[in-house]
């Protein structure tokens, strides 16, 4: 059996990798966010109380982004219940759904601004712990969207549920066999 030998990585190196990966998390994020409804991420509002310019220009952009990803969201809710069909009698579950689809996008934006409002000054530990966090409130969201989904699943008719089959696939491992 051959060895393996491990070289050392400069902090270059490390940097480089760590963002190769986080970008690669980034991606299956991506994908497995919005097969669970929840859109695309974006800074959240900035927090508010400074007068300078910077602190001014950084909130209303910050206020721009929040803005916009809220009405991504509310758009992807709509679609979704257009594409699954949802029927008069489902619209109690169905709102049960669209509430944990817009909290779980609360808290994953959270998970992300604070992140983001440390990249400056935090060490690699610290970054690598925000991202834990991130990765957690991802993972936490999938599970209270799963759990509120079922109900509505189990109530759905069977072309229905296909659609919500599709609709939840994975696509990229169609991608990946090829």
């Amino acid at each position: 059996m051959g060895q393996i030998t491990y070289y050392p990585l400069t902090a270059r190196q490390l940097l480089v990798f760590l963002l190769f990966m986080e970008l690669q998390m980034k991606k299956i994020i991506a994908v497995l966010v919005s097969s669970l409804f929840v859109s695309s991420i974006y800074a959240q509002t900035a927090t508010t109380g400074s007068s300078t310019t910077t602190s001014t220009t950084t909130t209303t952009t910050a206020t721009k982004a929040s803005a916009k990803h809220e009405a991504n969201n509310e758009k992807h809710i709509k679609e979704l219940h257009t594409k699954l069909k949802i029927t008069a009698d489902q619209e109690t579950l169905w709102a049960t759904v669209a509430k944990t689809m817009r909290d779980n996008a609360t808290l994953i934006d959270a998970a992300v601004e604070k992140r983001e409002a440390m990249v400056n000054t935090s060490s690699a530990i610290d970054d690598l712990n925000a991202y834990a966090n991130v990765a957690q409130a991802h993972a936490d969201s999938v599970k209270k969207l799963a759990m509120v989904f079922g109900p509505l699943y189990a109530a759905m008719s069977e072309p229905q549920k296909k659609i919500a089959d599709e609709v939840f696939m994975h696509h990229d491992h169609d991608k990946k066999k090829s």
